[in-house]
């Protein structure tokens, strides 16, 4: 089974640059999206009928929104955290026979840290969510989790301390999600692999020269270590800032 998570960074623009060519060629059972950017009906993919849709529409227009896309249907499908108001659309969970999907878009703590209090009591909420869902059964959690794990996540980590995406509070966040009871597949794979990156910022050169972080992510209950097949970053892939990830998991 394979799945796969991509922060489009807006994904009418992203169809413009080649979205459905990769969708076709990468033949993904479950197709998870981040920062969607859209409104509902401000677009129409036809995916054929082998794929349901799932949505979760921020608020705000124009920002943030999440979608799945999957040949498998789901049991339930839940938007947001359980009893949690959430008007951003960051989060979509399926529940499937033998674990729950979850795709996230974690928010950001923005260039000056002003929304850092705010991301660390969210990161919390988050937590105790995923962990109450692996009560039931496991789960996988993908998407763009706004954080360099590692100093081998990114490029220049000496002169990235203490910014957006790499301050100790968002680091020992991940450090406590990965402690609850999850692995961090790629590095499962590739502990000590360099210079694989999920994001670039768009100043010139900068995707070129490879000056990047790992930010995206999938995450698997680690009682779920035996089934992962492989996982990868599709470097390669232009049409956002961001590229894909993928895992497979034994059917």
């Amino acid at each position: 089974m394979k799945l796969l998570s991509w922060n489009v960074n807006g994904l009418r623009a992203c169809v413009g640059k080649g979205f459905m060519d990769y969708f076709n060629t990468v033949d993904a059972d479950i197709f998870c999206l981040q920062e969607t950017k859209l409104q509902e009906d401000q677009i129409e993919l036809d995916l054929g009928e082998a794929y349901e849709q799932y949505w979760n529409y921020a608020e705000k227009k124009g920002y943030s929104g999440t979608a799945v896309f999957t040949r498998i249907k789901p049991l339930s499908v839940r938007y947001g955290m359980e009893e949690d108001y959430e008007p951003e659309g960051r989060i979509i969970t399926l529940e499937f026979e033998r674990f729950y999907l979850v795709t996230v878009y974690t928010p950001n703590a923005k260039r000056d840290l002003s929304r850092l209090d705010y991301r660390m009591e969210w990161e919390e909420r988050f937590r105790a969510y995923l962990k109450q869902l692996d009560e039931t059964k496991p789960v996988i959690v993908c998407g763009d989790l706004n954080v360099a794990h590692k100093e081998i996540d990114l490029k220049n980590p000496k002169s990235n301390e203490g910014n957006s995406g790499f301050t100790p509070q968002e680091r020992e966040k991940m450090t406590n999600l990965l402690e609850a009871g999850f692995t961090d597949t790629f590095r499962y794979f590739y502990p000590d692999k360099e210079n694989v990156y999920s994001w670039w910022s768009y100043m010139p050169k900068i995707r070129e020269r490879n000056v990047g972080w790992r930010i995206d992510y999938f995450l698997a209950s680690s009682r779920l270590e035996p089934t992962l097949v492989e996982a990868g970053i599709d470097c390669h892939v232009m049409g956002s800032d961001h590229c894909p990830v993928t895992l497979t998991i034994e059917p």
